[in-house]
């Protein structure tokens, strides 16, 4: 039998310890990977509190940092770099981007009731228990935003935190309706009117005081997103490098859409205007969702790009309410720690019964027939619902199990839709690729505007331009994504990732997997979702 070195059985006890501490400050965390033993709580953010759990976080680093790393196995040398971002992460958040002290959206984002709705992990009356616990710590929440919040804030955080805001109210009255299933909604109400009553001042005060005197600045700089992107990626690169790698990918996809259109011999925007405007009626978007969502599961198994569980089971419903102004489509998977349930729900949001006849059809326009298989390839099949069934498979460690790394989870569903064109999904018709293309030009102006608004000094106009220029956006939902940048400076995560990935593909596919696409992609998957800067590392273990 192999020998397990001491310190693998020392680290042990430490990995424990250490996402233990991360939980108490981020308990929802724990929630939305299937722990369902932190239901209901809402993390104490006032400044003592944080302080406190900044030394709890520096002790346990130190503690990890004295470990001899010779005498660990390879597999634990990982897990004991994994536990320290673990760590450094959150403390970035606390002391350099200094989050609970600047940004509002901190505290009104972080009631949502979303994890208790969503899925039928447990019976009504204890999810409902948990909606109340959460409703009943919003005054003591908002409270301590109150007293951190120090102005001037940034004015996109102060904005988007009153829309958020705003909509909390809505997201109450869901719960309440939910909670009518078991006859509780009585007691949600009662909950409701107590959480509802801080969130107005405190929206007020947003409104009325630190609104009018907010400022432009919001920007990290370059010091602190060079270690952003160390504590979530792993990556020590410099981010001109990555810089240069996105404009080198606009820059490809660019010239393929210009191809596409020589051959079709139509202008970029009319090849836009054609896909558009083949989409499904209002009352057929969720049928026509489902029938991508079979369709692509095929075509994986078909073309054996990776292995499909025989326990894949993907749901398609409606957006909830609550989520609709954020959301055109999403998936809800299974936790790595969820027992109750594998199926995947894939949210898809329909068209408001509200809205006009213009409006319905500019969104029936974004959900066109390309598009949305294209969508249904991120979200569900190869993308999303598989890559957490596989996670959820995974005979990980712990540190392994909780570690979730937006670029690798976000890359490896960019790649996906490339991967698909690839190999030949759709090719009966140009769409399908210019679907792909439009996608990928969005991500790689996220990439580009998160680097330039950060680190040198581009305004939300010149992002905004940006995206109109290099993406082909309208102007609103250019501004829009300019904005997002401003506070998710981490949305260069889905070209970070699928650049790495298919970079990782260059150098291994044929010397390490004879050229089969199923079996390095089956690789990728079972390490769960490590730090992107990590990948090399990987393959080579």
């Amino acid at each position: 039998m192999a020998t397990v070195p001491p310190a693998d059985g020392e680290l042990l006890g430490l990995e424990r310890r250490i996402v233990d501490h991360l939980f108490v400050l981020q308990p929802s965390y724990a929630v939305g990977l299937g722990l369902h033993e932190y239901d209901g709580r809402v993390p104490d953010l006032s400044t003592g509190a944080t302080a406190r759990w900044e030394g709890g976080a520096d002790r346990l680093l130190t503690e990890l940092q004295a470990m001899d790393a010779d005498g660990l196995s390879r597999d634990r040398a990982i897990d004991r770099f994994l536990l320290r971002l673990l760590l450094e992460s959150p403390l970035f958040d606390l002391r350099d981007s200094r989050e609970l002290d600047r940004n509002p959206m901190s505290y009104v984002g972080s009631v949502s009731l979303t994890s208790y709705l969503a899925r039928d992990y447990a019976p009504v009356e204890a999810r409902v228990a948990a909606v109340v616990e959460v409703l009943h710590a919003v005054p003591r929440l908002l409270e301590q935003g109150r007293a951190r919040l120090k102005g001037p804030l940034p004015k996109p955080f102060v904005e988007l935190a009153l829309a958020i805001g705003g909509g909390l109210s809505a997201h109450f009255g869901e719960a309440e309706t939910f909670a009518a299933g078991a006859h509780l909604e009585s007691t949600v109400a009662a909950a409701r009117a107590i959480a509802e009553e801080a969130l107005t001042p405190f929206l007020a005060w947003l409104k009325d005081e630190a609104l009018p005197h907010a400022t432009a600045e919001f920007a990290l700089g370059a010091a602190r997103y060079q270690k952003l992107l160390f504590v979530r990626e792993g990556i020590e690169s410099p981010f001109e490098e990555i810089r240069r790698a996105g404009l080198a990918d606009l820059a490809r996809n660019q010239a393929r859409l210009a191809e596409i259109a020589r051959a079709e011999k139509l202008g970029v925007d009319t090849l836009f205007a054609r896909m558009n405007a083949d989409h499904p009626a209002a009352p057929d978007v969720l049928a026509t969702a489902r029938s991508f969502v079979d369709e692509t599961r095929r075509f994986v198994e078909g073309h054996a790009l990776a292995t499909v569980p025989t326990i894949a089971a993907c749901r398609v419903e409606e957006t909830p309410v609550w989520g609709r102004a954020l959301s055109t489509a999403s998936m809800n998977p299974p936790g790595p720690f969820d027992t109750t349930s594998t199926d995947g729900i894939y949210y898809v949001t329909p068209v408001d019964p509200k809205w006009t006849a213009v409006q319905a059809e500019e969104w029936l326009r974004s959900f066109n027939y390309p598009m949305l298989r294209n969508i249904t390839v991120h979200e569900v099949y190869p993308g999303h619902y598989l890559q957490f069934l596989h996670f959820r498979a995974t005979a990980g460690s712990l540190a392994r199990k909780v570690y979730l790394s937006a670029s690798f989870v976000e890359g490896w569903a960019h790649y996906t839709e490339q991967l698909a064109i690839e190999q030949g999904m759709g090719r009966e018709s140009p769409a399908a690729e210019v679907a792909q293309i439009h996608d990928a030009l969005l991500r790689d102006c996220r990439l580009l505007a998160s680097i330039g608004l950060h680190t040198q000094g581009m305004t939300l106009e010149e992002a905004t331009g940006l995206f109109q220029r290099e993406a082909h956006f309208e102007r609103l939902p250019a501004e829009r994504e300019a904005i997002r940048g401003t506070f998710n400076p981490e949305y260069f995560c889905y070209t970070l990732g699928k650049l790495a990935i298919l970079n990782a593909r260059s150098r291994v596919l044929e010397s390490r997997f004879q050229g089969r696409l199923g079996a390095f992609h089956d690789a990728l998957l079972g390490f769960g979702c490590p730090p992107i800067g990590l990948l090399d590392t990987l393959l080579e273990a």
